[in-house]
């Protein structure tokens, strides 16, 4: 048996481009709950807010969690170039596109199996 480690998607956002997500694992499930914990929480706290300052927090805490899902799940871009560069999952987070970002941490969150609503934040 010969297991691929990783999953990769077709970009419905960017034609021609693709990328590849980790799958997932116990100990990838285990290292990714450690990374999300202590964010989460606060997420939770800031949500629960009422004022300007606390929306701000917690969407500034929420895309800190995605880049989270970045640097954790993807792995790789192809078919994509930043300024002359081929893409990274840095990159992509820091100066791709906005909309394909999203559909890469969409990815990653799905094979993790979260919800709906687990994915919305």
């Amino acid at each position: 048996m010969n297991y691929e480690t990783t999953r990769t998607i077709n970009s419905e956002t960017c034609i021609g481009v693709t990328f590849s997500v980790h799958r997932m694992s116990f100990g990838r499930r285990m290292e990714l709950t450690r990374r999300v914990r202590e964010l989460s929480h606060r997420l939770e706290f800031s949500q629960a807010g009422a004022d300007l300052k606390d929306k701000i927090d917690a969407a500034l805490l929420a895309a800190e969690i995605d880049r989270l899902y970045v640097e954790w799940g993807l792995v790789r871009i192809d078919g994509l170039e930043l300024d002359d560069a081929p893409a990274t999952p840095e990159s992509l987070f820091e100066s791709g596109p906005e909309q394909l970002c999203r559909e890469a941490i969409a990815a990653v969150k799905a094979e993790c199996g979260l919800s709906e609503e687990e994915r919305k934040n």
